[in-house]
């Protein structure tokens, strides 16, 4: 019997992978990873180098990403059936193998493999090992701390309505903003009236080569997937 084994790769910089998951990617024969149709994919982009040279790849392939709203049910009913054909994929190799999915980040934070781990563990042997974060990336690589003495640290998304999330910044120490994309302005707009714009960052591609780290006043009109806005925490210290 083999099994599926999710290995978080961590916020981008390959020296950053725990010693378990660069084990497994130098010694897995069957490597699967996420990928927008047309791109090579993070995961893999981490990983370059490191595979067997008999590594065997499955890149599972979004059928949508943003041509479609998250909010319309067809979103959904597409993703759903893309998860349920990939979970059966894997859940068939792994009557005999054991095949290695790539994660950036945490598995279990975001990640796209938590829908095919709950559609896998009823059908066949599941590990995950967890992985460094993308925020934690992000917020190393302003050079301060994120959180101090009893700093409450919130994480929220900048897909949510704009009015929830101006109340969750107002009501937050520390924070961290992910799935920024298209939202950025909006982002903006509730920053500004939490009267915390100041003091945000913005961190482009976390502790990958081509790393930004900025005032979020003083972003791009447009900023990259991998991107991380920062509030960082002021609370008690020595």
């Amino acid at each position: 019997m083999g099994k599926v084994i999710c290995t978080g790769l961590g916020p981008g910089d390959p020296d950053l992978m725990s010693v378990k998951s660069d084990r497994l990617v130098r010694s897995s024969t069957h490597i699967a990873y996420f990928r927008k149709a047309g791109y090579e994919g993070q995961a893999r982009r981490i990983v370059n180098g490191m595979l067997r040279a008999d590594a065997i790849e499955y890149p599972m392939e979004y059928p949508v990403t943003t041509e479609i709203h998250f909010s319309d049910p067809e979103y959904n009913r597409v993703m759903a059936d893309f998860y349920e054909v990939w979970a059966e994929k894997l859940a068939h190799l792994a009557e005999t193998e054991t095949v290695l999915v790539l994660c950036e980040g945490d598995p279990f934070f975001y990640g796209s493999f938590m829908h095919l781990y709950t559609r896998l563990r009823e059908r066949c042997a599941v590990e995950v090992v967890p992985g460094i974060t993308g925020m934690s990336g992000c917020w190393t690589a302003t050079g301060q701390p994120i959180t101090w003495g009893d700093d409450v640290l919130t994480v929220v998304t900048a897909t949510i309505e704009e009015e929830e999330l101006t109340r969750r910044i107002r009501d937050t120490d520390a924070l961290v903003v992910m799935k920024i994309g298209r939202n950025l302005e909006k982002l903006k707009r509730c920053l500004t009236a939490a009267g915390r714009l100041d003091t945000a960052w913005l961190v482009e591609r976390g502790t990958m080569t081509d790393q930004k780290v900025h005032r979020i006043s003083e972003a791009p009109a447009q900023v990259p997937y991998f991107s991380i806005a920062v509030v960082h925490g002021q609370g008690r210290r020595p």
